[in-house]
């Protein structure tokens, strides 16, 4: 597959002053407290933190699952607050991928067909060059025409990678991609998630808990009590392991 035409780098994704706040009964929870971070067009960025502390919220807001209530995102030069209800649908069917930990595919359709799905509900027509190469880039030739009943979890979190790359996405968030995997599953899923990066150009940005699966990414930003406490260079699994527990260490005391 080549590299995107004209990519320059640049923030793919960018969040200012982000703020989530949310009702809870008669009080008010803040999930995010004023972000301001960027993610760079071809780098893997993998988001941690301790349970709450905001990181499956900026995910959500940045990919325009959900609204901020106040600041923005932007996205490839597009400003999401900006956008309606529909228009916002139209970007996410057509400019960012997404990767469950559920994996999220429809059990009567053909792996060819969950593959398809979001450019069909776009109304757009499928490149079937670029599907051919996505397709065997993520090795699924041989299971087309199988339902993912037939598959694995490696395979179905596989054809999810596929799916997700098959508009050409300027970003692929991921939530939890492993959560669901065995180890093996896992770093198959992972090295695939990477090798888009490195050979492709593409932004992916995966929140995980899992110092493991933060180690193939290039950058590991931590968050806790929705706000930034480290933006790290890649440290190694288990250099990633004792910073998130010296954080918890300080949340409990």
């Amino acid at each position: 597959m080549p590299d995107y035409p004209g990519q320059t780098i640049e923030a793919a994704v960018r969040v200012e002053h982000l703020t989530r706040v949310y009702d809870a009964g008669r009080d008010q929870v803040t999930a995010l407290a004023g972000l301001d971070v960027g993610f760079d067009r071809g780098t893997f960025t993998a988001v941690m933190g301790p349970s709450g502390s905001g990181k499956s919220t900026l995910l959500q807001t940045a990919a325009g699952l959900d609204r901020p209530t106040s600041g923005r995102v932007v996205i490839g030069g597009t400003d999401l607050s900006g956008l309606s209800e529909t228009r916002l649908t139209e970007l996410r069917r057509t400019r960012i991928g997404f990767v469950f930990q559920a994996f999220n595919l429809i059990g009567a359709l053909t792996v060819e067909e969950n593959i398809v799905l979001p450019l069909r509900l776009a109304g757009v027509r499928p490149d079937r060059d670029w599907l051919t190469r996505v397709v065997e880039r993520v090795g699924l030739t041989d299971r087309l025409h199988h339902r993912p009943a037939a598959l694995s979890g490696g395979q179905q979190q596989r054809v999810a990678i596929a799916r997700a790359l098959a508009t050409r996405p300027e970003v692929i968030f991921c939530d939890e991609p492993t959560g669901a995997l065995d180890s093996r599953s896992a770093a198959e899923v992972l090295t695939l998630l990477r090798a888009v990066v490195d050979e492709h150009g593409l932004t992916v940005v995966m929140v995980t808990h899992d110092p493991i699966a933060a180690s193939y990414a290039d950058r590991v930003l931590v968050l806790a009590d929705g706000a930034i406490v480290a933006d790290l260079p890649q440290l190694g699994a288990a250099r990633i392991a004792e910073h998130l527990a010296s954080l918890d260490r300080r949340v409990l005391r």
